[in-house]
């Protein structure tokens, strides 16, 4: 177990019963999610992955697409 774990779960155990099984319960949601993602992406075949592609190139080729910069404006 990480350091950082380690502090993190010392301060849930300080934290009220109710308080603590929400947390572990969203952890364990976070936890099942992920799995679910790694799932899907490891049985991802390279033509999924191409045809992904393609529409991706269609959309930017047709304007439909705004830049990351307009999204995620960058701090100046």
């Amino acid at each position: 177990m990480t350091e950082l774990l380690q502090q993190a779960i010392a301060q849930i155990q300080k934290l009220p019963p109710d308080q603590q099984d929400a947390i572990a319960a969203r952890f364990l949601a976070e936890l099942q999610d992920e799995q679910k993602w790694e799932t899907r992406f490891a049985a991802t075949t390279d033509d999924q992955w191409d045809q992904m592609a393609a529409m991706v190139r269609q959309e930017i080729a047709e304007g439909e697409t705004v830049p990351l910069d307009e999204v995620f404006p960058t701090k100046k």
